[in-house]
């Protein structure tokens, strides 16, 4: 308590000294690494830097960390949202035409590399990187700050896809202003990155169809003794400008109700080791009923990924139907007192279909410690 007091009373000198080196909108220039390359918004009206930097800072406190102190995944990937929200929004409106806000439509492959605990100050630093018609591509770093001894370390990266929608009319999505690349690789990178995740979104729409049903009694290590679900009415507060829900505080649930599943099948204590790529199928306006369900898919010795879905239900309109909103795959990993992995407890699929999961996943699985071994990035 006394280091959090400490840290308390320290927060506004973090805040103006972020402020300090917030120079004429390029975003935060003190040392750090993991830099992207610089691009130029064009238009009569733009304001972005060649570096085209957006950062934010925040104090982790108690209520966003476990009981073991660390922060929750929920929390890094709320926070992670909100300055993707931040420099799309204000891009896409850089130009004079109809004023829009950003909408996330996708989060790609978000890997937990450090521990956030309570006490340390996030700096998120988030750049566009690639612009379509329709469509804007954010990278975002996530720094951690002891602010008692000045360390920092790399906790998070992750690339975020949004689309600009009228604010006379939700469901109009609007052209994104061009960027500027400084090098003709960036563009030809980014287009392919937007081909795949495209086609990826419209594979996963159509793959997650089932419903997450309860059952009586199950067996331990069994995908039914583990299942969880969440039942939320949206609220103002959850919303946007537009009146449905910020992509921040769906993805807050999800891990929210994957790290239940994650304890309940081990009993130990868990945190988030990676997201897998998160789609955004349909908008979830405010008054409906959401249901986040997940269950386990896979174990390794020590890990375990849940599948996470949500979906929406507009209760007081009968005319419309409940539908699948957001689907993501979370990985986490069970952690001893002291902060060591954990084995296991082995994943038991006893349905054909579960079965078929389990292999899905175990594919996965494989790919990424292939992808890990074969391109290891040094760290920071």
């Amino acid at each position: 308590m006394k280091l959090l007091a400490r840290a308390l009373r320290l927060c506004e000198f973090v805040r103006h000294e972020s402020s300090r080196r917030l120079v004429a909108g390029r975003g935060y220039v003190g040392p750090q690494r993991g830099c992207f390359a610089p691009i130029q918004a064009v238009g009569p009206r733009a304001n972005l830097s060649p570096s085209g930097a957006c950062t934010t800072s925040r104090i982790m406190r108690p209520d966003d960390a476990n009981v073991a102190g660390n922060v929750h995944g929920g929390t890094i990937l709320k926070m992670i949202e909100e300055a993707g929200a931040i420099i799309s929004t204000r891009h896409c409106n850089s130009q004079n035409g109809e004023r829009c806000v950003a909408a996330l439509a996708r989060v790609e492959r978000t890997d937990f590399l450090s521990p956030m605990c309570i006490g340390e100050v996030a700096h998120v630093s988030a750049e566009i990187t690639y612009t379509s018609k329709h469509s804007v591509e954010v990278q975002v770093n996530v720094l951690s700050e002891n602010i008692l001894t000045g360390a920092k370390k790399l906790t998070n990266k992750a690339t975020l896809w949004y689309v600009p929608l009228s604010l006379k009319n939700v469901d109009k999505v609007l052209e994104v202003p061009p960027v500027v690349y400084s090098r003709q690789e960036q563009e030809e990178e980014g287009r392919k990155r937007y081909e795949a995740q495209k086609l990826e979104r419209m594979e996963t729409k159509w793959r997650n169809g089932d419903i997450v049903q309860p059952v009586l009694n199950p067996e331990p290590n069994t995908v039914s003794y583990s299942q969880s679900s969440l039942i939320h009415l949206v609220g103002p507060s959850d919303c946007t400008l537009h009146g449905f829900v910020h992509g921040g505080v769906t993805m807050k649930l999800m891990d929210e109700v994957a790290g239940i599943v994650a304890a309940r099948h081990c009993k130990t204590n868990i945190v988030t080791a990676s997201v897998d790529a998160i789609n955004f199928h349909d908008k979830i306006r405010k008054g409906f009923v959401i249901t986040i369900s997940g269950r386990m898919t896979f174990t390794s010795n020590k890990s375990m990924e849940i599948e996470v879905l949500v979906d929406a239900d507009p209760v007081v309109d009968s005319s419309q139907k409940r539908y699948r909103a957001a689907s993501a795959f979370f990985t986490y990993v069970s952690l001893s007192q002291e902060g060591r992995s954990l084995p296991v407890p082995q994943l038991v699929p006893e349905t054909e279909d579960e079965k078929k999961r389990f292999e899905e996943g175990k594919g996965r699985y494989l790919q990424m410690k292939a992808k890990r071994q074969g391109h290891a990035e040094p760290q920071p």
